[in-house]
This record gives C-alpha cells, sequence and structure tokens, in this order.
C-alpha cells in the first residue's frame, strides 16, 4: 500500500504540544519526539470505530490486546511474552517511575549511560533514589556511541547501584544495540546484583541494515537475574497522545511489587481508544505503514547527514552521528561552539530567535550532551528541507 508521507498537516492552533507551545505561523518545530504523519490507516480505522460507539467509560483491557502483544514479539524479534508477564499503563515514562519506585529505596542509586532521555533524571530522583551517570564515548573510527565498558562496570560494582536504565534504541545517540553489546551489559549486570529497566519505546523505528534485540532475548541466556521492559508502540506509530504501554516482567516477586507501584500511582486506568489502537498497530497493515515509514525517515536522515557533512561556518565543519534507529539525529557541533565561545543551549536559543526552528540542545539529555543538538526528522520533507535551509543561512549570517 502506498502512503503519503509527503502530505503537510496544519497543526498549529490544535492544542499540539509540539506546534503550539511556542506558537507563531512561521515557527519549524523539530524538537520533541511525535511525528508529523497521520496513523497507520489501520489505527485511524480502529479509533474511529470507537469513536462511532459514542459512549467512553472506562476500558477493560481484553485478550485481543495480550495476543496482538505477544504475537507481534514472537513473530518479528523471537520473543514470547507470556499474557501474565504483561501489566498495562498509561505511558512509558510513569512506568519507568513505577519500576524504580518498586526497586529502590531512598538514597538507592540508578545507573544511566548519558547522554540519555532527560524524563530518566526526573523518574529517579522523583521516587527518592540517586542518579549515576556512566558517560558514552564516541568511537572515533565509526562516530557511534559506545559504552565505556570499565567505567560501566565500576558504577554497576557500587553496592549503592540496584538498577541500570537502559535506553535501546538510544535517544538522542540513535544506537540501536547490538546483541553483543546487550549480552555484555546483562552479564556486567548479573554479576553485581543489578537489575535492569529496559526503556525500549522507540524499537519500531529502525534504519536499514540494523536490527533491535529485545534486551530480554539476551538476558535469558544469562542467568536468573530480574529484567524489566518497559514498551509502547507510541513512537512507532504515532499514537502517544492515545496514552498506552505496557510493562513486562517474567519475574513474579518484583512484578508483584510493579503492579503495586502501578496502583499507588494511579497509572493503570488506559484509553480506550489506546487500547484499539495498539491492537491495531500490532498487525500485518500496522507493520506494512512501520516499514514505509522507516524508509522514509532513512530517507531524510540522508538528507540531513549530507546538508550538515557539506555545511562549513567560519571553517568549523559538522557531524551528524550515523543513525541506526529513532527519527532524531544528533548533531555535533563542537567547533563552532568552541570558536564562537557558547553553549549548545545558547546556539538552539538563537536558532529559535532567529531562523524560527525549534530544536533540543543536546544538554537537555545531561551534560555529557553539550556540544549536540538533536534534531526530529520525522516531518514531511519539505518542512525538513525549509528548517535545514534556515538554519544554513541563520549559521553563516551569524557566524560568517
Amino acid at each position: 500500500m502506498e502512503y503519503n508521507f509527503d502530505k503537510v498537516h496544519d497543526r498549529r492552533r490544535t492544542a499540539s504540544f509540539k506546534w503550539d507551545t511556542i506558537g507563531g505561523d512561521d515557527l519549524l518545530p523539530l524538537w520533541v519526539a511525535d511525528m508529523d504523519f497521520e496513523a497507520a490507516p489501520c489505527i485511524k480505522e480502529a479509533v474511529l470505530r470507537r469513536a462511532q460507539h459514542g459512549i467512553f467509560g472506562y476500558t477493560h483491557v481484553p485478550d485481543a490486546y495480550y495476543d496482538a502483544i505477544s504475537h507481534w514479539y514472537a513473530r518479528k524479534y523471537n520473543w514470547a511474552i507470556e499474557r501474565r508477564w504483561v501489566t498495562p499503563i498509561t505511558a512509558v515514562v510513569p512506568a519507568i517511575s513505577c519500576v524504580v519506585d518498586a526497586l529502590t529505596m531512598p538514597g538507592d542509586q540508578v545507573l544511566i549511560c548519558t547522554p540519555v532521555y532527560n524524563c530518566f533524571f526526573s523518574s529517579i530522583k522523583n521516587m527518592g533514589a540517586q542518579v549515576v551517570e556512566s558517560p558514552l564515548v564516541v568511537n572515533p573510527d565509526t562516530g557511534l556511541y559506545e559504552v565505556d565498558w570499565a567505567d560501566f562496570e565500576a558504577r554497576c560494582a557500587d553496592e549503592r547501584t540496584v538498577a541500570f536504565i537502559l535506553c535501546n534504541p538510544h535517544n538522542p545517540g540513535g544506537r540501536v544495540w547490538s546483541a553483543d553489546e546487550l549480552r555484555r551489559m546483562s552479564v556486567i549486570c548479573q554479576r553485581h546484583g543489578v537489575t535492569v529497566v529496559a526503556d525500549e519505546i522507540h524499537n519500531g523505528i529502525v534504519m536499514p541494515g540494523h536490527r533491535y534485540t529485545p534486551y530480554a532475548t539476551v538476558a535469558a541466556e544469562g542467568g536468573s537475574a530480574p529484567f524489566v521492559a518497559c514498551l509502547s508502540p507510541s513512537k512507532s506509530f504515532n499514537i502517544a497522545g492515545l496514552r498506552n504501554a505496557f510493562i513486562v516482567c517474567a519475574d513474579d516477586s518484583l512484578r508483584r511489587r510493579i503492579d503495586r507501584a502501578v496502583n499507588i500511582h494511579e497509572a493503570c486506568d488506559l484509553n480506550p481508544f489506546g487500547v484499539d489502537a495498539v491492537i491495531a498497530a500490532l498487525t500485518p497493515e500496522g507493520e506494512d505503514w512501520l516499514n514505509a515509514l522507516n524508509d522514509y525517515i532513512d530517507a531524510n536522515r540522508r538528507r540531513l547527514d549530507a546538508f550538515f557533512s557539506a555545511l562549513r561556518v567560519a571553517g568549523c565543519a559538522f557531524r551528524s552521528m550515523p543513525l541506526e534507529g529513532t527519527y532524531l539525529s544528533w548533531v555535533d557541533c563542537k567547533e563552532l561552539l568552541a570558536k564562537a565561545g557558547l553553549t549548545c543551549q545558547q546556539l538552539a536559543d538563537l536558532l529559535l530567535e532567529r531562523a524560527h526552528v525549534q530544536i533540543n540542545a543536546g544538554t537537555m539529555y545531561g551534560a555529557a550532551g553539550e556540544g549536540y543538538l538533536r534534531i526530529n526528522l520525522a516531518c514531511p520533507r519539505s518542512i525538513l528541507d525549509e528548517a535545514l535551509e534556515r538554519i544554513g543561512h541563520c549559521l553563516g549570517e551569524n557566524f560568517g
């Protein structure tokens, strides 16, 4: 089936968090992880059917929901998920918070590999735990982030560290961690009794030549140490506003604690439209749309890579990190920032004020993100092209 990802939808004045938070008819927002594409036809049809019923009371999660999850992950990723392992929840961020609450006592440490999704920091701190960081390092040959294994193990070996939140695929670095890398994380965490909490919300967005491996499929090889996965089709299918996610935990004791935390935080009542959307998304029709989406994002990725590869401002080069997964490009601006004496936040502010292009400063994802900008590629190509043209013009005009 053909899908028109080039179609521009006017989202202004629709209470869109992405388009209306700052507003302005000439603003191009390429920041928050929200796509400017219509949902897959099968999802739209499912939501319309629910709307036509006309009654929107509390919803029961039906067997079809659990079956859709089980069939999708078994067929695509060889991960057999039993129904009793699944705890539905409103969204992945509340899921992470509830899991951290179930795993930690006040003062315990939770490890993250930075730069990483900003809500990890707040989820940990809000539950009374402490953030401990193991900064990722850039491989000079590949330009990709890698784990600093010696530092990672040292952080895990600290007796105060009880959990590690894994971001797979990684936001904002765009890594799709290999099975070998995940296996090495698993071995280290099991050695030191650290529970892995895998945020795998971006798992459907993977560039050609790469494959997402669920952490669960390698953790199961290494022993009986518990782990947790926090999942949702929301990023892959652009249905975040329908508020639906699920926690997968095979360990009965840990799952009981998680279920208790979900109820304490009142995060268990789902949106009926979200339930039907998940069932519709995790089907062959949804997969066909998702495959086409990935091809379109990959073409946008190539366009952005070519732009920054050719861009020179005041003799300074830029580099977009090779994108393996997610629709979020991570652009290295360190040369220009050093020469101009600016921070990445100041550069992002300049682009917003003078180019009217809204993107994320790297420090939103921790101090390790200094020197980078995050740019959302999930938009029609005409919007991306105009945004890149504005960025190039603004940088040239202000820095020569």
